[in-house]
């Protein structure tokens, strides 16, 4: 199914996301041995936004291996900083990051800020998860 994901056509990627995320959410190992894949898809220039949003939902549910949690931090600040990426996007993002900060804490200095400046431009959606993210870094 991952390799699907990653490889399919359009549309036969975008329909492998949706049982590959739930399968990820209730098993969450099952991403292990598949991170490198996952991680070099989501690091290509011109994916598509559903690719990047359902990768970084599907990792918002695993625990990231300190081998990969610097690409995945790299990545996670990059389309977290951009307002040209989607919200979803981005929000998955910041969850992937707080997540990570659990393990790194020297990441919240550099996450707090960077949601605090996005918050007077933001939507809906970006406020009410980073308000519940930046609470949960400020402990």
């Amino acid at each position: 199914m991952v390799d699907v994901f990653l490889q399919g056509p359009y549309r036969v990627t975008q329909r492998a996301a949706w049982p590959l995320g739930h399968c990820i959410e209730r098993y969450p190992g099952m991403l292990k041995p598949h991170f490198r894949k996952i991680l070099a898809q989501l690091g290509k220039k011109n994916i598509h936004d559903s690719v990047k949003r359902n990768t970084l939902r599907m990792l918002q549910f695993v625990h990231i291996p300190k081998a990969h949690q610097g690409i995945t931090t790299d990545l996670c600040l990059t389309f977290l900083a951009d307002s040209k990426e989607p919200v979803a996007v981005r929000v998955f993002a910041m969850t992937v990051l707080a997540n990570i900060s659990k393990e790194v804490p020297e990441l919240k200095n550099e996450l707090i800020p960077l949601l605090e400046d996005q918050l007077p431009y933001a939507s809906a959606g970006f406020i009410s998860r980073s308000g519940k993210v930046l609470k949960q870094l400020k402990r």
